[in-house]
């Protein structure tokens, strides 16, 4: 089972503390001392759980919090016992005077661990990393670092551009001259010419030619078979005279 909460959630306050809620936390620890936390909202005035407390006191308002920027004393203190202690903060915090475990979390996640994988330090188990190892791991903080830097979207590849050929119009022509036989000559053959403009005109083919022929064949069988009728019509009508 999971630890107890400390106190309900309802009904208290969330987020930023207010100076007003700053200053009620700081006189009453002055007036009744550290502790007792899960009872010390209620009696400061504070709509805030006793955690919450806790930890604005002793990361912000402790008179004896050291302000400013870690020295390099203190950076090559912290290496040390953190390669003796490893990620307990809190006893580490208690060998530096003035500062919170959670500043000094803080500051070797940020600064301190990046700092020895340049120098080809394990910041876990403070060895020397090896010669592949050590590339890759200074490959990966500056491919994260160019990632989170890069705020433009990547440009789109550019399409292939292709070239279509304008239309043309092209405009056919065939001139063919037909000489057909009257009916006073029924065997005369026709003459036939195709001319093909060089420009512009399609030459005739051979399957056009006896399509030809054979249209000029069948109207010479219409006309014969009209000039036999005609003779058939004078016949009769001689014998009914």
């Amino acid at each position: 089972m999971g630890r107890a909460p400390c106190c309900s959630k309802i009904g208290l306050h969330r987020g930023p503390w207010t100076p007003r809620e700053d200053t009620l936390l700081v006189k009453y620890i002055q007036a009744h001392g550290e502790g007792h936390w899960r009872s010390l909202p209620k009696k400061a005035g504070l709509l805030r759980c006793g955690k919450s407390c806790r930890l604005r006191w002793m990361n912000y308002l402790r008179p004896d919090i050291k302000r400013g920027n870690i020295t390099p004393d203190e950076d090559d203190l912290i290496i040390r016992l953190h390669s003796l202690l490893g990620n307990r903060w809190s006893l580490i915090a208690g060998r530096l005077p003035g500062r919170t475990d959670n500043e000094i979390k803080n500051y070797w996640n940020t600064h301190l661990s990046k700092r020895l994988l340049t120098q080809g330090t394990d910041p876990n188990t403070h060895k020397k990393l090896l010669g592949p190892v050590m590339v890759q791991a200074v490959r990966k903080r500056r491919k994260s670092s160019s990632n989170s830097n890069k705020t433009k979207k990547p440009a789109e590849p550019e399409k292939p551009k292709i070239h279509l050929p304008k239309p043309i119009r092209v405009t056919a022509s065939v001139q063919c001259a037909n000489t057909f036989s009257t009916v006073s000559c029924p065997r005369r053959r026709r003459d036939f010419e195709c001319q093909s403009h060089h420009h512009h005109g399609v030459p005739c083919t051979e399957a056009e030619s006896n399509s030809l022929d054979k249209l000029y064949d069948e109207y010479l069988q219409l006309l014969k078979t009209n000039e036999d009728q005609v003779q058939l019509d004078s016949f009769a009508e001689s014998l009914l005279l």
